[in-house]
This record gives C-alpha cells, sequence and structure tokens, in this order.
C-alpha cells in the first residue's frame, strides 16, 4: 500500500488548482467570450450574404450600422463573405467587386446606413 506524504498531496492539489484556474480563463481570450457574435472595432455589426440559388458564386453582403467603425464592418462583410464561399465552395478565395473591404473609403457604397459590398467565390 503507497501513501503520499502532506507535502506530496499539498503538491498536487495545488498543481490540480493551477492547471483548472488557467483552464477556467481560456474562454475569456476570445473577443466574443460572452457572446457567440465576433466584435469587430470593440463593436458588434448584423451582416447578410445575399445570392441568388441557382448561382451562390456570386454575393452580395449588407454590413448594417457601418456608421459605429468602418474598419470594424469592413471586417464583419469579409467573415461574412469568407464564411459564405467556404460553406458553398469549400474555398476562401473571393475575387471582390468595386466596393469590397480593401477599397478606399471613397469606392464603397453605402445605403441607408449599411455598408454594401460584393464579390465572387473562387472555389476550386
Amino acid at each position: 500500500m503507497m501513501t503520499l506524504s502532506a507535502s506530496k498531496i499539498a503538491t498536487r492539489l495545488a498543481l490540480v488548482a493551477c492547471v483548472g484556474l488557467s483552464l477556467s480563463a481560456c474562454s475569456r481570450l476570445t473577443p466574443w467570450a460572452s457572446s457567440n457574435r465576433p466584435v469587430f472595432d470593440g463593436q458588434y455589426f448584423r451582416a447578410k450574404v445575399a445570392f441568388e440559388k441557382e448561382s451562390p458564386a456570386a454575393f452580395t453582403v449588407t454590413v448594417r450600422d457601418a456608421g459605429k467603425s468602418l474598419a470594424g464592418a469592413r471586417e464583419a462583410g469579409r467573415l461574412e463573405a469568407t464564411t459564405h464561399c467556404i460553406a458553398y465552395f469549400g474555398d476562401s478565395r473571393i475575387e471582390w467587386g468595386a466596393s469590397n473591404p480593401d477599397a478606399e473609403e471613397g469606392a464603397l457604397l453605402f445605403q441607408d446606413g449599411s455598408l454594401v459590398m460584393s464579390g465572387t467565390c473562387r472555389g476550386w
């Protein structure tokens, strides 16, 4: 029968407690830990991809309330578009139109306060 000394038991308990505490903090490292919605430039954005059912490669992404943060709205649109292309074509490559996440501010298209960007998925 094996017995552990009090110091070995205390050391093991401390180690288990440290591991438990460090793992419980992992969820706080993600920018959207309190929600499933990602945060862009400190803001939440609603983004939606529209496309024709027969031709999902060509799409338009609309990001609402772009005035909260233009940089954040651009990235929210990029994520929504990338997610769409991966879901339909298994690839994240996009050929963007004139209004795109990397365009100069003057080239961006806005409609009722929403940022509107378009592109085509380039899968396979």
